[in-house]
C-alpha cells in the first residue's frame, strides 16, 4: 500500500509540476514577444540611420552607357521625341474612367469572341470554352505621348505609344473529354505604338465614317498562363514559342499597310451630294381661322426639307386676309429623296411678339414622281401626331404644286452649297423681276436716350418699316420686303435708317437715328443674290446685315 500510494503522490505532483511549467513558458512568451514589439517600434521612430543619403539627380547626358540603356525603355516617347505630345489629361481621363471602361470592355469582348469561339471548337473536338471570371483589372493602361500627321487628304492620323502592365482577372474554362480544365491569364505587358487614322471626315457627327487601326512595329505581349495551379510558361522553350507565335499572328493580321477598319457611319449617307432639284409653288390657302383680334389674320407659309441645315424660305405675308394667294415659287436641293420630306408651315403674322403658327403638314419627297408636276390640297395640321385629338379640328387647306426634277450625272453640282435664286412670281413684268429684300439683324446699335430699334426701308420714295424691338442693342428681324419692278434697277439705290422710338408717352426725344446706309443695287442685279454686313453712318460700331434678291421670271 505504502508503495503505491507513494507511486501515486509522484504521479501527482509530476502533474502539477508540468501544469506549472506550461503556464510559466506561455506567460513569459507572451511577455518576450510584448517587450520585443515595444522596443522594435521605439528603435524604429527614435533611431534614424546614419548612412542614408538624397538621391542624386543628374542630367540624361553624364549618365554612363550602360544606365542609359537600363533607362531609355521607360523614358515617355514625349521626351525621346519632341514631335510627340503629352497625353496627361487622357491618362487622367482613362484612369478615372476605368473601372467603367473595364465592365464595357469585358462585355464588348465576350460578345465578339463567344460566336467565334462557338464556331471553331468543332474542329478541335472540344464541347465548349466558358469564361467563368473575365475583368482586366484594377491598372490601366497608360498612353506615353502621341504623334498626330497632318494630311492635304479628309483624315486625321494618330499615332500614340501604349504601354499596360495589367493584373487581369481571366479564368477561361474548357470542356472536352469529360473534363473541365481551367486556365488563368495572369501578369498581363502590352507595349504597342498602333496608327490610327480617322476617315473620311465628314460634317455628320461625330464627323468621321471610319477608324483605320495598324501596328507599326510587332508588339511587345508578355503574360503568364496557369493551369490547375501550375505556371505553364515555366515549362522550357513554352515561353518563347507563345510570344513569338503571339507577335506573328497579330503581326500578320494588322502590321502596317495591313489594317483593322471599324465601320462608324454609312459614308453614301455622311458625305450625301445632291440629286436632283425640287421645284415648289405656293398657290393659295382657304378658310383659314381667324387668329387676329379684329376677326382676320396676316398669313404667310414656311417652307423648309428636313435633314436640310439651310434656313427655312418664306412667301410674302398677305395682310387681313382668310383666302390669300400667293403664287410663289421656290427651289430646294435635293440630296435624298427616300428620306427627306417637305414641311410647310402657316403662321400669322404679328407686328409685336411671336408669330402664331396656324397650321401645317409634311409632304414625303418619295410620294413625287420625278419630272411630273403634282398640284397637291392640304390639310392644315396642328401636329404630325396622328393621335393627337386636336388634328380633327378644322384649320384650313393650303394648295401647292411641287415638281422634282433629278440631276443629270453631267448636271449635278460640285458640291452641296444651295444656291438658287427662285423664280418671280407669275404676273411680274416681261424685262422686269421682282426685287426682294430681307432685313436680318443689327450689331452694336447704341442710342443717345433709348434703344428700341427698327429699320425704315425707302426706295422710290415708298416708305416701309419693320417691327420695333424694345431695349435691344443687336436686334433681330428676319423681315422681307419685295418691290415690283418693270426694268432692273441698275442705277438706283435703296436707303435704309435704323430708328429708336421711346417707348414713353412724351414730347421729349421721341425718336433718333442710330445709322444708315445707302445699298447701290447694280450689284444685287449682276449677281442676282447679295446678303452682306453694312456698317452704318452716324454710328460708332453699328452695322446691319440686309440680303436682297433679284428675281425673274426667265
Amino acid at each position: 500500500m505504502r508503495i503505491v500510494f507513494g507511486r501515486i503522490v509522484r504521479r501527482t505532483s509530476g502533474v502539477r509540476m508540468g501544469i506549472v511549467s506550461a503556464i510559466a513558458g506561455t506567460f513569459g512568451f507572451g511577455i518576450g514577444v510584448s517587450i520585443g514589439l515595444v522596443m522594435g517600434y521605439y528603435f524604429f521612430i527614435y533611431f534614424q540611420p546614419t548612412h542614408v543619403e538624397d538621391p542624386k539627380v543628374r542630367p540624361l547626358i553624364e549618365r554612363d552607357t550602360k544606365s542609359l540603356q537600363e533607362m531609355l525603355p521607360e523614358i515617355p516617347m514625349w521626351v525621346k521625341n519632341p514631335d510627340h505630345d503629352r497625353l496627361d489629361w487622357l491618362n487622367k481621363f482613362i484612369e478615372l474612367m476605368w473601372p467603367y471602361l473595364d465592365k464595357a470592355i469585358c462585355k464588348t469582348v465576350k460578345t465578339i469572341a463567344e460566336p467565334i469561339i462557338r464556331e471553331q471548337i468543332p474542329k478541335y473536338k472540344i464541347d465548349a470554352v466558358e469564361f467563368d471570371a473575365l475583368s482586366l483589372g484594377s491598372l490601366p493602361p497608360t498612353f506615353q505621348g502621341m504623334k498626330v500627321y497632318a494630311t492635304d487628304d479628309k483624315e486625321l492620323i494618330m499615332e500614340p505609344c501604349l504601354k499596360w502592365a495589367g493584373n487581369p482577372n481571366v479564368h477561361v474554362a474548357v470542356k472536352a473529354f469529360g473534363m473541365r480544365p481551367t486556365v488563368q491569364v495572369i501578369d498581363l505587358q502590352v507595349f504597342a505604338s498602333p496608327r490610327i487614322t480617322l476617315k473620311p471626315l465628314v460634317p455628320s457627327f461625330p464627323c468621321f465614317c471610319q477608324i483605320h487601326v495598324s501596328l507599326m512595329d510587332k508588339p511587345h505581349v508578355d503574360f503568364g498562363l496557369k493551369l490547375l495551379g501550375a505556371d505553364l510558361m515555366s515549362i522550357p522553350g513554352l515561353y518563347r514559342f507563345v510570344q513569338e507565335t503571339i507577335k506573328d499572328q497579330v503581326a500578320n493580321m494588322y502590321l502596317w499597310p495591313k489594317t483593322l477598319v471599324v465601320p462608324i457611319l454609312d459614308p453614301s449617307k455622311a458625305m450625301k451630294r445632291p440629286v436632283g432639284m425640287l421645284h415648289v409653288k405656293v398657290i393659295r390657302a382657304m378658310k383659314l381661322k381667324k387668329k387676329d383680334l379684329l376677326g382676320a389674320s396676316d398669313p404667310y407659309v414656311k417652307l423648309k426639307l428636313t435633314e436640310d441645315k439651310l434656313p427655312s424660305k418664306k412667301t410674302a405675308i398677305k395682310y387681313k386676309n382668310l383666302n390669300p394667294e400667293w403664287n410663289q415659287e421656290f427651289s430646294f436641293v435635293v440630296k435624298d429623296p427616300e428620306s427627306q420630306a417637305l414641311e410647310v408651315i402657316v403662321y400669322d403674322w404679328e407686328q409685336v411678339g411671336k408669330h402664331d403658327k396656324m397650321g401645317m403638314n409634311v409632304v414625303p419627297l418619295k410620294e413625287i414622281t420625278a419630272e411630273e408636276p403634282r398640284v397637291m390640297t392640304l390639310e392644315l395640321l396642328k401636329n404630325m401626331d396622328p393621335n393627337d385629338p386636336q388634328n380633327e379640328k378644322s384649320r384650313g387647306q393650303i394648295m401647292i404644286e411641287l415638281e422634282y426634277k433629278p440631276f443629270k450625272d453631267d448636271h449635278a453640282p460640285a458640291d452641296g452649297v444651295e444656291n438658287v435664286i427662285e423664280k418671280a412670281p407669275e404676273g411680274t413684268p416681261e424685262g422686269g423681276g421682282l426685287l426682294v429684300v430681307i432685313i436680318h439683324q443689327a450689331e452694336d446699335l447704341e442710342g443717345k436716350h433709348h434703344t428700341n430699334p427698327s429699320v425704315r426701308v425707302i426706295f422710290r420714295g415708298d416708305e416701309k418699316k419693320t417691327k420695333m424691338v424694345k431695349k435691344n442693342r443687336d436686334p433681330r428681324w428676319d423681315e422681307e420686303f419685295s418691290y415690283t419692278l418693270e426694268e432692273p434697277p441698275t442705277n438706283e439705290r435703296m436707303h435704309f435708317e435704323v430708328v429708336s422710338t421711346s417707348s414713353r408717352l412724351g414730347l421729349l426725344h421721341p425718336k433718333e437715328t442710330l445709322g444708315y446706309v445707302d445699298i447701290q443695287l447694280a450689284d444685287v442685279v449682276s449677281n442676282k443674290r447679295i446678303n452682306e454686313k453694312y456698317n452704318l453712318i452716324d454710328s460708332r460700331n453699328g452695322k446691319l446685315q440686309v440680303e436682297m434678291q433679284w428675281r425673274t421670271s426667265s
